[in-house]
């Protein structure tokens, strides 16, 4: 079982006139509202891969759930916000009995899912999940829970979809990618929660602000 960082290993950020934490395992947390938001799990990517006849490894859906397990043992939320695209496809629906089982564990918490491009492809999770399924934009709050980045006339949008990956630089011609979260002054984009998803390389801009993910921290990248 891996071992979870401390708290102090999250970044907060204040966004909305509220303090939200961008945590390493690639959620947002909101404490005053005790909610916990996650985008892009792409829950049963890799079994879809597998019946295209690609040779790709499988317990991907298990890393996903296991890794909520922690998060929802530390934090506590009363709900959890998924920002779009929670199963990939609609052959990854052979990965419903594990997820039906893991939702019952965590029966008392509400679950809401925003719905993404792909949940569209694979069609809402099944009633038994007991996963409210809205269309975007959903206000919580000061809120608006999106999938696509997009702009609001009157709440801070919290979004998905991107995959956002940034790249740092060392010596000489060394450089590393990083999955990050994303935050400019009316919104913010954050890193897939999928173990099996790619990443996108967002161009630098001046009002936009980098927060990378690596190991056990979250930090903010220097201002461009």
């Amino acid at each position: 079982m891996p071992v979870l960082a401390p708290e102090s290993s999250a970044c907060p950020q204040a966004w909305a006139g509220e303090t939200l934490h961008l945590l390493p395992e690639r959620a947002l947390w909101w404490p005053a509202g005790h909610t916990l938001f996650v985008a892009d799990l792409h829950l049963g990517k890799a079994a879809t891969y597998r019946t295209l006849g690609q040779p790709v490894p499988g317990g991907t859906t298990r890393q996903n759930l296991a890794r909520l397990d922690h998060l929802i043992a530390r934090h506590a939320p009363r709900r959890i916000v998924f920002l779009g695209d929670f199963l990939h496809a609609a052959q990854a629906r052979t990965v419903l009995g594990a997820v039906e089982a893991w939702r019952a564990g965590h029966a008392a918490i509400a679950m809401t899912l925003v719905r993404g491009n792909h949940d569209s492809r694979a069609g809402d999770p099944p009633d038994a999940l007991h996963i409210d399924r809205v269309d975007e934009p959903w206000l919580l709050g000061p809120f608006a829970c999106c999938h696509h980045p997009q702009s609001h006339p009157t709440h801070f949008v919290l979004a998905g979809h991107l995959h956002p990956v940034c790249k740092l630089h060392g010596r000489g011609r060394d450089s590393l990618r990083l999955p990050c979260f994303v935050s400019e002054p009316d919104r913010a984009i954050l890193p897939a929660f999928g173990e099996f998803t790619g990443g996108w390389l967002m161009e630098a801009l001046p009002h936009r602000r980098f927060h990378g993910v690596g190991g056990n921290s979250v930090w903010t990248l220097p201002a461009l």
